[in-house]
């Protein structure tokens, strides 16, 4: 008798320590998603995103400390500065690459009036669009438009391919900022590659496994100004935070 309440005990603390394991995976499941809807429906106005890198990394005081003497370029430090905040993740500091001259080339399209195209609305909600309308640009994303829908269905290829090509119909200066599908990525190399593409700079920062290395190192070989994250890392945060790193630098530059 004493042998089997032994083991209705050990049961009983087994499936307690189980429930206990369930409810904080599910906290911590149900924060994660919350945080992402605050982002997606969130007033760019009154955003974390309107503080220059500087402010914003002032709130991190490990984050300085953490970088020591690494000495960045002046011009690319606050758009890796603000990956690294965005993303709590050092590694930006060796994987972003930059083309030559990239940052000023960025710099010229925005002012000279260039629209970004994005390929999630996670992405595209997070770009501070009144900074970049001040220049007369504006943040595009068909992943849901209906004909883009039924393009991709047709042709038997992804939204991402074919929202690429609506984006080429644009007759305005543009400016490609990827932080999710390879597939962008490698339909924008094609694109280019056909001459039927002409941006003024692509940021691909798609996140994953499944082409993503490749899919990168493809657009590094274009004549296009870049800036990727080589490897697996990225996302839309990140996409988001190198449109602002560029558009809050610009304005800095001109006080």
């Amino acid at each position: 008798m004493k042998s089997k309440g032994k083991k209705k005990g050990y049961i009983g603390i087994a499936i307690t320590a189980i429930l206990l394991i369930v409810t904080v995976v599910a906290d911590l499941l149900v924060s994660r998603y919350i945080t992402m809807i605050k982002l997606y429906f969130r007033d760019d106005s009154n955003s974390v995103y309107e503080m220059s890198a500087d402010e914003a990394l002032s709130q991190a005081a490990d984050l300085t400390e953490e970088l020591g003497n690494v000495e960045l370029d002046p011009l690319q430090a606050p758009i890796i500065k603000r990956a690294i905040h965005t993303s709590a993740d050092f590694d930006y500091l060796k994987n972003l690459t930059f083309s030559e001259l990239a940052v000023e080339q960025f710099h010229t399209a925005i002012k000279n009036g260039a629209c970004i195209v994005t390929d999630t609305q996670m992405a595209k909600s997070g770009i501070n669009k009144k900074e970049l309308a001040k220049y007369g640009g504006e943040v595009y994303c068909f992943m849901s438009d209906d004909d883009v829908a039924e393009i991709a269905k047709k042709q038997g290829s992804t939204r991402a391919v074919a929202s690429m090509e609506k984006a080429c119909m644009l007759d305005k200066p543009l400016i490609f900022a990827i932080g999710n599908a390879p597939t962008a990525l490698v339909r924008l190399y094609e694109l280019i590659d056909e001459g039927k593409l002409h941006p003024c700079g692509i940021i691909g920062v798609p996140v994953g496994f499944v082409n993503v290395v490749e899919a990168k190192e493809l657009i590094m070989r274009t004549p296009v100004p870049y800036i990727v994250a080589r490897g697996r890392k990225g996302g839309s945060n990140i996409a988001a935070a190198i449109c602002n790193a560029l558009l809050y630098e610009l304005r800095d530059m001109e006080k």
